[in-house]
């Protein structure tokens, strides 16, 4: 699933074609790709045909890009398997298209946003804009935490937030209520980084230890970003439809069985939550 980086390059990769794009039409041709948009196509198409984008923005792992009313915005959850593409005007279909917007910008002049989905569990909406402090956020991101690149991540919160949860770190750092956009990947590498075992309790991980963790995740996260984020396959991609390369940086994820790159000793996979873990026995002891 695409994480805080890659949704970040992809955001990024968006912004200088649709900041100030007029979105002249709309095509829906699969509404498996509306779930977070109740109302239906022709509620979504009519929220967006005549609005002009004013901003690209994110928080976690959802995208969205605030309208001139000025009160909602289109938001994007990529899912699984979700790409926001820019394509010419008269380009053919992608495969698996589900949504293409038409736009014009003042600049680039005639461009295409195609939202392509081969697993179909990404959305697109327009969604009401609400008051986060100084900020307007969509009502769908409201229980979603901040991420730790955010300016306005808490360090003191999270650190309270550990203290409060006897369960495993790795649990917590997915999250979503304690902090966003961090994911499977990035939890098993900052772990790593930080010499932490996956199950060791939150609340058992000392004040010290809270902020090398945290330090580590915004490491990993910058460079991850600087990298294109993570692709093992064609499923994610940025808006040119090219593939990140942080999986040749891995030090953990998806190397069960491999040497550790610091202690040489085998790294393990366990299962977890559906997913896996893996870590380091020798490295990332459990105290």
């Amino acid at each position: 699933m695409p994480e805080l980086p890659e949704v970040e390059v992809v955001r990024a990769g968006l912004a200088p074609a649709t900041i100030g794009a007029r979105i002249s039409a709309v095509s829906v041709f699969d509404e498996r790709a509306l779930t977070r948009h109740p109302a239906g196509a022709a509620d979504f198409v009519a929220r967006l045909e005549g609005r002009t984008v004013i901003a690209t923005e994110r928080r976690g792992k959802f995208l969205w890009l605030p309208l001139d009313t000025g009160d909602s915005a289109l938001i994007a959850h990529l899912g699984m398997s979700g790409q926001m593409l820019l394509r010419a005007p008269d380009a053919g279909a992608e495969r698996h298209e589900r949504i293409r917007l038409h736009i014009e910008h003042p600049v680039h002049g005639e461009l295409a946003v195609v939202f392509a989905d081969q697993r179909t569990f990404g959305s697109l909406a327009v969604d009401g804009l609400v008051p986060d402090g100084p900020t307007m956020i969509p009502s769908q991101v409201v229980h979603i935490a901040r991420d730790p690149v955010d300016p306005a991540f808490d360090d003191d919160a999270f650190r309270d937030a550990l203290r409060r949860r006897g369960s495993a770190i790795k649990r917590v750092l997915l999250d979503q209520g304690v902090i966003s956009g961090v994911g499977n990947i990035y939890a098993d590498e900052s772990l790593w980084a930080s010499r932490i075992h996956p199950e060791t309790p939150a609340s058992a991980l000392s004040t010290q230890a809270a902020r090398r963790l945290l330090a580590e995740i915004r490491s990993v996260l910058a460079k991850a970003l600087a990298e294109g984020g993570t692709s093992f396959d064609a499923q994610y991609v940025n808006v040119n439809g090219q593939a990140g390369y942080f999986a040749h940086s891995l030090n953990a994820y998806g190397r069960g069985g491999e040497p550790c790159p610091r202690c040489g000793g085998p790294i393990r996979r366990d299962a977890f939550m559906n997913r896996s873990s893996h870590f380091c026995p020798r490295c990332q002891r459990r105290r």
